[in-house]
């Protein structure tokens, strides 16, 4: 299956992402570089994932005269990092709307399984009113990812995008099949996965990059 032909799959094509994210490749990039890296790429990615924002009008007052013009309501939009490498993008999406709500997924990998397990899950009220982006740095099998969205949904999320930095074909497929109505964002779609269920080739563990931990 050509994951690249998907028309809920949007793979960033901007030269800046491109370039930022071999930078976050590399490893002689130290963990202070690399979340600033982390936080420009959400940015970004961002600016793509929410380029389809409602807006509504607004009466202010310019130096030349009143006039009536366009914002956007950044309390309808919900962040939600899924723990621990998704926080390293909640700063840059704050950036673009700082308005926005923060919830909280916590999920851990098994080592030996590579499966998914849930820990924790605080989701800001009113879910079923917002647009809910899910951040995640990288997606490789997709089990954390699928079940992060099904959480949401449970709770009553149904205007969901999620955005990862980079993404194994696996992961994206598998993803997909679950959740075909989910716009999915991905800064660059690698080749595969590795033995271990590591995404090739990749960046290493997010997590541990972006806390020191590695």
């Amino acid at each position: 299956m050509d994951v690249t032909k998907m028309e809920k799959v949007h793979i960033m094509t901007h030269p800046l992402i491109k370039h930022k994210i071999t930078m976050l490749r590399m490893d002689t990039t130290v963990t202070n570089d690399f979340r600033s890296l982390v936080e420009e790429i959400t940015i970004l990615m961002g600016y793509e994932a929410l380029a389809d924002l409602k807006t509504t009008e607004m009466e202010i007052k310019t130096p030349i005269e009143d006039t009536v013009q366009p914002v956007i309501d950044g309390k309808k939009l919900a962040i939600v990092p899924i723990l621990r490498a998704g926080l390293g993008m909640v700063n840059g999406m704050l950036e673009l709307v700082p308005l926005a709500k923060v919830g909280h997924i916590g999920m851990y990998r098994d080592e030996e399984t590579h499966l998914p397990h849930p820990y924790y899950c605080k989701l800001p009220p009113m879910i079923d009113r917002r647009l809910i982006v899910v951040v995640d740095p990288m997606l490789a099998t997709g089990g954390s990812l699928i079940d992060a969205v099904n959480e949401i949904k449970a709770q009553g999320g149904k205007d969901i995008k999620c955005m990862c930095i980079i993404a194994a074909p696996e992961g994206v497929e598998a993803f997909t099949k679950v959740h075909p109505d989910v716009e999915l964002y991905i800064g660059c779609l690698d080749r595969c996965l590795n033995s271990n269920a590591y995404i090739c080739p990749g960046l290493g563990d997010a997590g541990d990059r972006i806390f020191g931990t590695k």
